[in-house]
Protein backbone atom coordinates (compact mmCIF):
# COMPACT_ATOMS: atom_id res chain seq x y z
CA UNK A 1 0.00 0.00 0.00
CA UNK A 2 1.49 3.27 -0.91
CA UNK A 3 1.76 6.45 1.23
CA UNK A 4 -1.06 9.19 0.92
CA UNK A 5 0.69 12.33 0.01
CA UNK A 6 -0.24 15.18 2.15
CA UNK A 7 -0.32 18.45 0.42
CA UNK A 8 -0.39 21.82 2.56
CA UNK A 9 -3.29 23.69 3.19
CA UNK A 10 -3.82 27.54 3.15
CA UNK A 11 -4.58 29.59 5.94
CA UNK A 12 -8.21 30.06 6.58
CA UNK A 13 -10.11 32.18 4.66
CA UNK A 14 -11.21 35.46 6.81
CA UNK A 15 -14.40 33.87 8.33
CA UNK A 16 -12.17 31.06 9.82
CA UNK A 17 -13.22 28.52 7.53
CA UNK A 18 -10.89 26.42 5.29
CA UNK A 19 -12.88 27.05 1.73
CA UNK A 20 -12.07 24.80 -1.33
CA UNK A 21 -12.74 26.31 -4.39
CA UNK A 22 -13.46 23.15 -7.32
CA UNK A 23 -13.10 24.28 -10.79
CA UNK A 24 -14.01 23.04 -13.96
CA UNK A 25 -11.18 24.97 -16.77
CA UNK A 26 -12.28 24.57 -20.90
CA UNK A 27 -14.75 26.92 -21.19
CA UNK A 28 -15.45 27.69 -17.67
CA UNK A 29 -11.79 29.46 -16.53
CA UNK A 30 -10.02 29.17 -19.54
CA UNK A 31 -10.65 29.87 -23.10
CA UNK A 32 -9.37 28.81 -26.66
CA UNK A 33 -9.13 31.42 -29.45
CA UNK A 34 -12.60 30.03 -30.53
CA UNK A 35 -14.33 30.28 -27.31
CA UNK A 36 -14.08 33.27 -26.57
CA UNK A 37 -17.04 35.17 -27.70
CA UNK A 38 -15.75 38.44 -28.07
CA UNK A 39 -18.66 40.10 -29.06
CA UNK A 40 -17.41 43.93 -28.27
CA UNK A 41 -16.13 46.19 -30.45
CA UNK A 42 -12.01 45.41 -31.14
CA UNK A 43 -10.79 48.48 -29.04
CA UNK A 44 -13.15 47.41 -26.24
CA UNK A 45 -11.88 44.02 -25.87
CA UNK A 46 -10.04 42.94 -23.11
CA UNK A 47 -6.38 42.20 -22.48
CA UNK A 48 -5.71 38.77 -22.98
CA UNK A 49 -3.37 36.47 -21.05
CA UNK A 50 -1.59 32.65 -23.02
CA UNK A 51 -2.46 30.15 -19.71
CA UNK A 52 -1.57 27.06 -22.46
CA UNK A 53 0.60 26.46 -25.06
CA UNK A 54 0.45 23.21 -27.46
CA UNK A 55 2.68 22.39 -30.67
CA UNK A 56 4.61 25.92 -29.86
CA UNK A 57 0.73 27.82 -30.57
CA UNK A 58 -1.05 29.17 -27.75
CA UNK A 59 -3.98 27.19 -27.03
CA UNK A 60 -5.97 28.81 -24.17
CA UNK A 61 -6.71 32.40 -22.04
CA UNK A 62 -8.31 34.23 -19.63
CA UNK A 63 -8.45 37.83 -19.13
CA UNK A 64 -5.93 39.75 -17.22
CA UNK A 65 -8.38 40.74 -14.24
CA UNK A 66 -9.40 36.83 -14.20
CA UNK A 67 -5.47 35.96 -13.95
CA UNK A 68 -5.22 38.58 -11.23
CA UNK A 69 -8.37 37.38 -9.31
CA UNK A 70 -7.06 33.90 -9.82
CA UNK A 71 -3.86 34.59 -8.13
CA UNK A 72 -5.72 36.07 -5.54
CA UNK A 73 -8.32 32.86 -5.02
CA UNK A 74 -5.05 30.81 -4.90
CA UNK A 75 -3.79 32.46 -1.81
CA UNK A 76 -6.89 32.45 0.17
CA UNK A 77 -8.48 28.91 -0.46
CA UNK A 78 -7.68 25.53 -1.61
CA UNK A 79 -8.27 25.90 -5.38
CA UNK A 80 -8.59 23.13 -6.86
CA UNK A 81 -8.48 22.42 -11.17
CA UNK A 82 -11.43 19.64 -12.02
CA UNK A 83 -10.91 19.03 -15.54
CA UNK A 84 -11.62 15.65 -17.42
CA UNK A 85 -8.41 16.50 -19.27
CA UNK A 86 -6.01 14.22 -19.02
CA UNK A 87 -2.89 14.26 -17.12
CA UNK A 88 -0.59 15.37 -20.06
CA UNK A 89 -3.58 17.70 -20.98
CA UNK A 90 -3.45 19.20 -17.82
CA UNK A 91 0.30 19.61 -17.35
CA UNK A 92 0.40 21.83 -20.34
CA UNK A 93 -1.63 24.73 -18.90
CA UNK A 94 -0.08 27.37 -16.34
CA UNK A 95 -2.05 28.79 -14.12
CA UNK A 96 -1.44 32.55 -12.56
CA UNK A 97 -1.23 32.17 -8.57
CA UNK A 98 0.47 29.70 -6.45
CA UNK A 99 0.74 26.01 -7.98
CA UNK A 100 -2.37 23.97 -6.65
CA UNK A 101 -1.72 21.32 -4.08
CA UNK A 102 -4.53 19.32 -5.48
CA UNK A 103 -5.72 18.89 -9.47
CA UNK A 104 -8.45 16.56 -10.21
CA UNK A 105 -7.87 15.10 -14.35
CA UNK A 106 -9.71 12.34 -16.02
CA UNK A 107 -12.84 13.38 -14.11
CA UNK A 108 -11.92 11.80 -11.11
CA UNK A 109 -9.34 9.16 -12.54
CA UNK A 110 -6.47 10.87 -11.13
CA UNK A 111 -6.11 12.86 -8.21
CA UNK A 112 -2.82 14.94 -8.08
CA UNK A 113 -1.05 15.98 -5.07
CA UNK A 114 1.56 18.20 -5.80
CA UNK A 115 1.64 17.03 -9.48
CA UNK A 116 1.72 13.44 -8.72
CA UNK A 117 -0.40 11.03 -8.95
CA UNK A 118 -2.37 9.35 -5.96
CA UNK A 119 -2.10 6.04 -6.65
CA UNK A 120 -4.18 4.62 -4.14
CA UNK A 121 -6.81 6.68 -5.53
CA UNK A 122 -6.51 5.85 -8.48
CA UNK A 123 -6.71 2.20 -7.68
CA UNK A 124 -10.34 2.43 -5.75
CA UNK A 125 -11.22 4.12 -8.96
CA UNK A 126 -10.43 1.26 -11.27
CA UNK A 127 -11.88 -1.23 -9.02
CA UNK A 128 -15.34 0.54 -8.84
CA UNK A 129 -15.27 0.84 -12.14
CA UNK A 130 -14.84 -2.52 -12.22
CA UNK A 131 -17.40 -3.90 -10.39
CA UNK A 132 -20.39 -0.94 -11.91
CA UNK A 133 -19.92 -0.53 -15.80
CA UNK A 134 -19.61 -2.42 -18.99
CA UNK A 135 -15.73 -2.50 -19.65
CA UNK A 136 -14.62 0.23 -21.96
CA UNK A 137 -13.42 -2.24 -24.68
CA UNK A 138 -17.04 -3.07 -25.06
CA UNK A 139 -18.30 0.91 -25.81
CA UNK A 140 -14.91 1.46 -27.90
CA UNK A 141 -16.70 -1.71 -30.07
CA UNK A 142 -19.85 0.09 -30.35
CA UNK A 143 -18.02 3.58 -31.35
CA UNK A 144 -16.08 1.82 -34.38
CA UNK A 145 -18.87 0.02 -35.74
CA UNK A 146 -21.53 2.85 -35.66
CA UNK A 147 -19.46 5.50 -36.62
CA UNK A 148 -18.24 7.25 -40.21
CA UNK A 149 -15.64 8.89 -40.71
CA UNK A 150 -17.68 11.23 -42.65
CA UNK A 151 -18.26 12.78 -39.28
CA UNK A 152 -16.11 11.66 -36.46
CA UNK A 153 -12.44 13.36 -37.28
CA UNK A 154 -10.65 11.21 -34.36
CA UNK A 155 -11.31 8.50 -32.38
CA UNK A 156 -9.64 8.67 -28.63
CA UNK A 157 -9.15 7.13 -25.39
CA UNK A 158 -8.44 9.19 -21.81
CA UNK A 159 -6.23 7.45 -19.76
CA UNK A 160 -7.67 3.75 -20.21
CA UNK A 161 -10.35 5.38 -17.97
CA UNK A 162 -13.39 6.37 -21.15
CA UNK A 163 -13.40 7.34 -24.75
CA UNK A 164 -14.34 10.60 -26.83
CA UNK A 165 -14.72 11.37 -30.14
CA UNK A 166 -13.60 15.06 -32.39
CA UNK A 167 -16.67 14.84 -34.39
CA UNK A 168 -17.93 17.20 -37.45
CA UNK A 169 -21.08 18.58 -36.06
CA UNK A 170 -22.56 20.05 -39.08
CA UNK A 171 -22.34 16.43 -39.95
CA UNK A 172 -23.61 14.29 -36.78
CA UNK A 173 -26.51 12.32 -37.73
CA UNK A 174 -29.05 13.63 -35.40
CA UNK A 175 -30.37 10.39 -33.96
CA UNK A 176 -27.29 8.99 -33.46
CA UNK A 177 -26.35 10.88 -29.92
CA UNK A 178 -29.52 10.19 -28.46
CA UNK A 179 -29.09 6.40 -29.34
CA UNK A 180 -25.50 5.79 -28.27
CA UNK A 181 -26.57 7.66 -25.17
CA UNK A 182 -29.68 5.02 -24.44
CA UNK A 183 -27.33 1.90 -25.31
CA UNK A 184 -24.41 3.54 -23.00
CA UNK A 185 -26.97 4.42 -20.20
CA UNK A 186 -27.98 0.50 -19.86
CA UNK A 187 -24.08 0.05 -19.28
CA UNK A 188 -23.33 2.32 -16.99
CA UNK A 189 -21.75 4.96 -18.74
CA UNK A 190 -22.76 8.88 -19.39
CA UNK A 191 -22.70 10.22 -23.20
CA UNK A 192 -21.62 14.15 -23.19
CA UNK A 193 -21.38 16.15 -25.85
CA UNK A 194 -18.86 18.91 -25.51
CA UNK A 195 -18.10 21.65 -28.77
CA UNK A 196 -17.05 19.31 -30.99
CA UNK A 197 -16.32 16.10 -28.71
CA UNK A 198 -18.71 13.82 -27.78
CA UNK A 199 -17.44 12.26 -24.39
CA UNK A 200 -18.57 8.14 -23.10
CA UNK A 201 -17.73 8.57 -19.69
CA UNK A 202 -18.55 5.78 -16.76
CA UNK A 203 -21.10 6.95 -14.65
CA UNK A 204 -19.08 6.37 -11.23
CA UNK A 205 -16.23 8.21 -12.73
CA UNK A 206 -17.18 11.64 -11.18
CA UNK A 207 -15.54 15.10 -10.54
CA UNK A 208 -17.68 15.04 -7.26
CA UNK A 209 -16.08 12.16 -5.42
CA UNK A 210 -12.87 13.27 -5.75
CA UNK A 211 -13.84 16.47 -4.70
CA UNK A 212 -15.33 15.28 -1.55
CA UNK A 213 -11.46 13.33 -1.32
CA UNK A 214 -9.72 16.73 -0.95
CA UNK A 215 -12.32 17.89 0.98
CA UNK A 216 -11.53 15.71 3.78
CA UNK A 217 -8.28 15.51 4.01
CA UNK A 218 -7.94 19.17 3.93
CA UNK A 219 -10.68 20.26 6.79
CA UNK A 220 -12.57 22.50 4.29
CA UNK A 221 -15.96 23.32 5.52
CA UNK A 222 -17.55 25.38 2.42
CA UNK A 223 -17.42 23.93 -1.03
CA UNK A 224 -17.49 25.86 -4.17
CA UNK A 225 -17.70 24.76 -7.61
CA UNK A 226 -18.51 25.85 -11.09
CA UNK A 227 -18.95 23.89 -14.35
CA UNK A 228 -20.10 24.30 -17.86
CA UNK A 229 -20.78 20.97 -19.32
CA UNK A 230 -23.21 18.12 -17.99
CA UNK A 231 -20.04 16.38 -16.99
CA UNK A 232 -19.89 18.86 -14.48
CA UNK A 233 -23.61 18.82 -13.14
CA UNK A 234 -22.28 16.40 -10.43
CA UNK A 235 -19.40 18.85 -9.15
CA UNK A 236 -21.87 21.24 -8.92
CA UNK A 237 -24.76 19.18 -6.99
CA UNK A 238 -21.81 18.64 -4.59
CA UNK A 239 -20.73 22.17 -3.70
CA UNK A 240 -22.49 24.72 -1.02
CA UNK A 241 -22.91 27.24 -3.62
CA UNK A 242 -22.05 26.69 -7.48
CA UNK A 243 -22.22 28.81 -10.72
CA UNK A 244 -22.38 28.26 -14.38
CA UNK A 245 -21.48 30.48 -17.41
CA UNK A 246 -24.21 31.35 -19.63
CA UNK A 247 -22.98 28.94 -22.48
CA UNK A 248 -22.45 25.46 -22.51
CA UNK A 249 -24.58 22.50 -22.62
CA UNK A 250 -25.84 23.28 -19.28
CA UNK A 251 -26.95 26.55 -20.61
CA UNK A 252 -28.79 24.82 -23.43
CA UNK A 253 -30.22 22.60 -21.55
CA UNK A 254 -31.27 25.64 -18.55
CA UNK A 255 -30.46 23.11 -16.12
CA UNK A 256 -30.53 24.73 -12.66
CA UNK A 257 -30.04 23.77 -8.60
CA UNK A 258 -31.38 25.50 -5.37
CA UNK A 259 -27.85 26.68 -4.64
CA UNK A 260 -26.68 26.92 -8.20
CA UNK A 261 -26.58 31.33 -9.50
CA UNK A 262 -26.54 31.21 -13.49
CA UNK A 263 -24.66 34.10 -15.08
CA UNK A 264 -25.60 35.82 -17.90
CA UNK A 265 -21.92 36.46 -19.05
CA UNK A 266 -21.07 34.20 -21.79
CA UNK A 267 -17.21 33.25 -23.00
CA UNK A 268 -14.13 34.55 -21.41
CA UNK A 269 -16.26 37.37 -19.64
CA UNK A 270 -17.91 34.24 -17.71
CA UNK A 271 -14.74 33.23 -16.78
CA UNK A 272 -13.54 36.14 -14.89
CA UNK A 273 -16.89 36.82 -13.86
CA UNK A 274 -17.16 33.19 -11.75
CA UNK A 275 -13.51 34.49 -10.35
CA UNK A 276 -14.70 37.59 -8.82
CA UNK A 277 -18.22 35.18 -7.43
CA UNK A 278 -15.75 32.66 -5.85
CA UNK A 279 -13.40 35.48 -3.98
CA UNK A 280 -16.86 37.18 -2.98
CA UNK A 281 -18.32 33.86 -1.59
CA UNK A 282 -15.37 32.78 0.31
CA UNK A 283 -14.63 36.60 1.69
CA UNK A 284 -18.29 36.93 3.11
Amino acid sequence: MTATPVAPVPAPTPGGATSLVASDLDRTLIYSSAALALGMPDPQAPRLLCVEVHESKPLSYMTEAAADLLARLTAETVFVPTTTRTRKQYQRIRLPGRAPAYAICANGGHLLVDGVTDHDWHASVLRRLADECAPLSEIRAYLTATTDLSWVRKHRVAEDLFAYLVVDRERLPADWLARFGAWAGERGWTVSLQGRKVYAVPKPLTKSAAVREVARRTGATLTLAAGDSLLDADLLLAADRAWRPGHGELADTQWTAPHLDVLTQRGVAAGEEILRRFRAAVRS
